[in-house]
């Protein structure tokens, strides 16, 4: 026999703490929000695209800490409380000041966009990739991003930019990001 789940009401909110690139924001949101409206509405951090809301296309893409380790995941098909007291970075995040991060940089250099809606969820995606396999081949670029979907580009760019992005984190001895 199944657990029982206790009732909700329709009003019924709950609290969150999430802290997104280095700020805490403390909300009272419904369980049923999804961590892409907390990050656009709530936060007021607009990288963060809509794109499909089933995980297809990505664009939702941003990074969770999860036990002291970040992990790229789909913000559209996650809930607001579960990211309760996580820490998450977004595309916002991942600059320092004037100073683009090499991901940002080579998709800049490289021409690894087009219309530019894929791109904070590709880059966030890249970084993911990059912090479990920081000296990829260009066939393990395009498996590490195929979650990721572009309608503009035939990703030749795109992978060029994660390829030069690669290199120049790995010449630096800095890691992919740092919080």
């Amino acid at each position: 026999m199944p657990a029982k789940r206790a009732k909700q009401t329709g009003n019924s909110k709950q609290q969150v703490v999430i802290e997104i690139n280095g700020t805490k924001y403390s909300y009272e949101v419904e369980p049923r929000l999804l961590l892409v409206h907390f990050i656009r509405e709530y936060a007021g951090l607009t990288g963060t695209h809509i794109g499909c809301d089933t995980t297809n296309c990505g664009a939702c893409t941003i990074l969770m800490e999860f036990d002291g380790k970040w992990k790229a995941i789909k913000s559209c098909t996650y809930f607001a409380v579960q990211a309760n007291g996580k820490r998450i970075l977004t595309i916002e995040g991942l600059a320092k000041g004037d100073q683009l991060h090499p991901l940002q940089k080579a998709f800049w250099e490289n021409h690894g966009l087009q219309c530019g809606y894929c791109t904070p969820g590709m880059i966030m995606a890249a970084a993911g990739f990059l912090m479990m396999n920081p000296n990829p081949t260009e066939e393990e670029v395009r498996h590490g991003i195929s979650g990721n979907l572009c309608r503009c580009t035939g990703y030749v760019n795109i992978v060029k930019s994660i390829l030069a992005a690669a290199e120049e984190i790995r010449s630096s001895g800095k890691p992919v990001i740092e919080v």
